[in-house]
């Protein structure tokens, strides 16, 4: 449904997709089974050192409304129903956690040929109202991303990002943490048959004069198997690479090490989804 110049979320995301996404230092098994009524199932484990993560998720969808369902080992419940299309372009996400009884949240999100809009209210005596919102097109968008607290009365968030995009090119520009970091990223396809593509972010911080830049590529060898690999001013150097033996089934490895202190293990994760 997403058309134009899209969300706020999606300013700089397919740079940060490129430098962070599938790259972990844990392991993470998945494994989803559809029924013949629609209904999917996914439980996963997350092994985090000596801590043990799992959940289960379910998914079901009927004509334009999806419901998804998720229970942790915390046995916390959260639920998140969807309905698209409501009116043209627009989508409301109505989400809660059980058993706590503040975090039910509505978010109404708009879409428009040039302008991209999403506002959210807690249901709560004194909720958090948040609205971001993009104007421009699929070259150029300027957006805003605000939160304000109505129980202390205070802006909890206020962003506001810039971004370009053209063919092969996408370039962003934001100020996040209440304007205190300016990221500046770029992606750039080199080949799009291969999927090969390099991308760099560098942030400032005004309040601590730090900065942090990281670099990053990726490439497919073949349609079944890609590679990526990244390094930032720190010396920490990341690769991984995932395979799909089947539709929807990947496999990923990946490693990060300290350059400066190469003395030190080497982090390995490892992640397994297999899907139907």
């Amino acid at each position: 449904m997403a058309k134009g110049p899209g969300l706020y979320s999606d300013i700089g995301k397919k740079a940060r997709d490129l430098l962070y996404r599938d790259y972990q230092s844990h392991h993470k098994f998945t494994v989803s089974t559809v029924a013949a009524n629609g209904l999917a199932i996914t439980p996963s484990a997350n092994i985090k050192g000596e801590s043990f993560l799992a959940d289960v998720n379910a998914q079901w969808k009927n004509n334009n409304i999806t419901t998804d369902l998720k229970l942790d080992i915390n046995s916390n419940l959260c639920s998140t129903i969807t309905i698209d299309e409501l009116a043209p372009g627009l989508k409301t996400i109505l989400s809660f956690v059980a058993p706590d009884q503040r975090s039910g949240k509505v978010e109404v999100q708009y879409f428009h040929e040039h302008a991209g809009i999403s506002t959210s209210i807690g249901l709560a005596a004194t909720p958090l109202v948040s609205f971001s919102g993009v104007v421009g097109s699929n070259t150029l968008a300027l957006g805003t991303d605000v939160s304000f607290d109505t129980a202390s009365g205070n802006f909890t968030k206020y962003n506001a990002a810039l971004n370009f995009s053209s063919g092969d090119l996408i370039a962003s520009f934001a100020l996040n943490d209440k304007f205190d970091t300016l990221t500046a990223s770029y992606m750039h396809t080199v080949n799009p048959s291969t999927n090969t593509a390099v991308g760099a972010e560098l942030s400032h911080c005004f309040s601590s004069n730090e900065n942090t830049l990281t670099i990053g590529t990726q490439h497919a060898l073949d349609p079944l198997t890609s590679v990526k690999s990244r390094v930032n001013n720190n010396g920490i150097a990341s690769a991984l690479i995932q395979h799909a033996w089947r539709p929807k089934s990947l496999i990923t490895i990946s490693g990060e090490v300290d350059t400066r202190a190469i003395e030190k293990s080497a982090k390995v994760g490892i992640a397994l989804a297999l899907k139907p």
